[in-house]
């Protein structure tokens, strides 16, 4: 199973996007919301709340 590269989540066999980049780097997302706040408004997922990234490094646990 790969992993969303935005979000963090892992993403199903069958299901999701694979990006590839002119410089041939693939990146996986697992919805188009992931998608569009990466490739189309730039944003880092360290500082979206939402984010697996973003609750590691604040110290959010999952409960």
């Amino acid at each position: 199973m790969a992993k969303c590269d935005f979000c963090g989540k892992s993403i199903p066999e069958g299901t999701g996007k694979l990006y590839v980049k002119k410089d041939g780097k693939k990146l996986f997302f697992c919805s188009s919301k992931c998608e569009k706040n990466m490739i189309k408004l730039k944003r880092k997922p360290l500082y979206i709340k939402w984010t697996e990234e973003s609750k590691k490094t604040k110290g959010v646990s999952n409960a």
